[in-house]
């Protein structure tokens, strides 16, 4: 079975860090690919045919590298100097050679990026939880969206199906975007499957997907509680 991953960089990312810990760019990239041949390798029953890796297709945005006013600090925040943006760099040339990995790059919306007031934080100041004069630095978040990401996402979707590239299709994603492109695929009789990396999906979802699989059990934040080495895969 040819199986194509196509993997939401962002989401990867946040997930990762919250879940594995913070690694260097370099070592990050290993463990996103080791991750992703897992699923190759992996066989989640006795009737589960063998897979062949098509390709990776990774979907993220460059750094920002503007200035933005930061309304606690009272100055501008360079992200050109920022760790992260170093970090992301060297992230992007580490999976650029790894085999069979393929970059999508969207842009971020930079011209609109802001910091704004965190909701957690909003909430308190709204039930008088929290004065403003309590607010801190950590108190606030940058505001920037990416642009074209979901789209190329889509759209390799479509092309893998029409064009009958693989038989089968491993999206790591932790939203619903991906409903109509999964549907297509479905539709041109593509095996779909979601992994969300433990991340709670909505139960309509289901109907729309093949398949639901994560195969790292560190993903789980019940792991501790309930070790295995089993994922929650539902396909057959």
């Amino acid at each position: 079975m040819r199986t194509a991953i196509l993997v939401d960089g962002g989401f990867y990312r946040r997930r990762a860090q919250s879940m594995l810990g913070e690694k260097t760019a370099a070592e990050r990239a290993d463990e996103l690919s080791a991750y992703c041949w897992k699923h190759i390798r992996h066989q989640q029953g006795k009737h589960d045919v063998e897979r062949l890796l098509y390709r990776i297709f990774y979907y993220d945005c460059l750094p920002m590298e503007k200035k933005v006013f930061h309304p606690f600090l009272q100055r501008q925040v360079d992200f050109s100097r920022s760790e992260l943006y170093t970090w992301m760099l060297a992230f992007m040339d580490a999976l650029k050679k790894k085999r069979k990995f393929a970059i999508r790059l969207g842009k971020l919306a930079d011209e609109q990026a802001h910091y704004s007031i965190r909701p957690k934080i909003i909430k308190k100041l709204c039930n008088g939880h929290m004065q403003f004069d309590d607010l801190q630095e950590q108190d606030f978040q940058l505001e920037v969206d990416q642009k074209g990401v979901d789209m190329k996402i889509g759209l390799d979707i479509a092309s893998l199906a029409f064009k009958h590239q693989v038989d089968q299709i491993i999206l790591i994603s932790g939203d619903s975007d991906f409903v109509p492109a999964a549907k297509l695929a479905r539709r041109e009789g593509i095996d779909f499957i979601l992994d969300p990396l433990y991340n709670p999906i909505k139960p309509d979802l289901f109907e729309h997907i093949d398949g639901l699989w994560t195969c790292d059990k560190h993903f789980n934040p019940k792991s501790k509680e309930t070790p295995s080495d089993e994922g929650n895969g539902l396909t057959s």
